[in-house]
């Protein structure tokens, strides 16, 4: 099995992404054949950008994913412009993608929404070249949080039209998405998911927040009039923080609900607040011990694009082939 994946290299990672996306990362790393994990720095550009904090933001990132126990040694981790194939492939899977089908994107309207000069080409195309990231490697698995559902069925139909054209080629990937913990959702704002673009501060922890701030943000989290410590639609940020607090210990949401029966919002919020602390503080030091030598993450990441490169130049040279672009030689 396959697996592959890309994060964001924009702002700080909060603990929305650590559950939903890094976590599995690190969980899969064995698993895969190879696991291969990408930073996606050209879709970083599709929404206004500075230089100069676009690269700081990828050694951040990259930090990070190593301090939360990803191991160059056991995947594949790599910048995602070192590997220009991603770049190649996204055009011509342009030829057997439908405007409808990206006019359709949930994130494309969201996000376009929110731009107030320009609402770049590169946006609206974004879903392409996440396509073309996975379709690359033939991945079987994608490790996702519940907001990329539909942009894996997308990729999904591009491989399908594509074999149904050209022959067997591409692999349709499946998604995977935790069963726990899919969606955080923000403190302050419990209908809307966490996020460090358009959520609020105080309800959007991150993961190297200091203790004390986390804490805070726990402890002013919205919950609802009532005093019941159960999971309901009527209880968005209950739910919210059982969720969180399973994961952050492990257990299910029933042992959560169980053990805190009968216990104060109060009380229960204190609770979670010491565990996500917990939870959170070898990732926060081992960080804070890597990020100073960017030498040693620039090696890191040349290393898996070398790696990466020589798997998504044989899909290239079959897809090429397949279309019949360039020489037949």
């Amino acid at each position: 099995m396959r697996i592959f994946s890309g994060i964001q290299p924009t702002g700080s990672k909060h603990l929305g992404n650590y559950i939903g996306a890094i976590r599995q990362y690190v969980e899969g790393q064995d698993d895969g054949d190879p696991a291969i994990y990408c930073i996606v720095d050209l879709h970083a550009i599709t929404v206004p950008w500075d230089p100069a904090e676009l690269r700081s933001n990828v050694h951040d990132t990259t930090a990070l994913l190593l301090a939360a126990g990803l191991a160059p040694e056991r995947c594949l981790l790599f910048r995602q412009s070192d590997v220009r194939e991603h770049s190649e492939l996204t055009w011509l899977l342009a030829a057997l993608t439908a405007w409808g089908d990206l006019n359709r994107m949930h994130q494309f309207k969201e996000k376009s929404g929110k731009q107030r000069e320009l609402v770049s080409a590169g946006l609206f195309f974004y879903p392409v070249l996440q396509a073309a990231d996975v379709l690359a490697y033939r991945a079987d698995t994608v490790p996702v949080g519940e907001d990329q559902r539909q942009h894996i069925e997308l990729m999904r139909e591009i491989a399908r039209r594509f074999n149904e054209r050209f022959g067997e080629t591409l692999v349709e990937p499946e998604h995977r998405i935790p069963e726990i913990g899919a969606r955080i959702m923000d403190l302050q704002e419990p209908a809307n998911k966490m996020s460090t673009t358009g959520g609020t501060e105080q309800g959007t922890v991150l993961v190297l927040d200091e203790p004390e701030v986390v804490t805070k943000k726990i402890k002013s989290a919205v919950t609802d009039s009532g005093s019941e410590l159960r999971r309901g639609p009527d209880k968005q940020g209950i739910t919210n923080l059982i969720d969180v607090m399973a994961v952050a210990r492990g257990v299910t949401q029933e042992q959560v609900e169980s053990e805190f029966d009968g216990s104060g919002y109060g009380d229960f919020k204190g609770a979670v607040a010491e565990a996500v602390v917990e939870f959170l503080a070898p990732v926060r030091q081992r960080y804070q011990e890597i990020r100073p030598d960017e030498q040693a993450l620039e090696d890191a990441l040349g290393a898996g694009a070398e790696k990466a490169r020589a798997i998504a130049a044989e899909t290239l040279v079959e897809v090429r082939a397949a279309m019949g672009i360039g020489s037949a030689a």
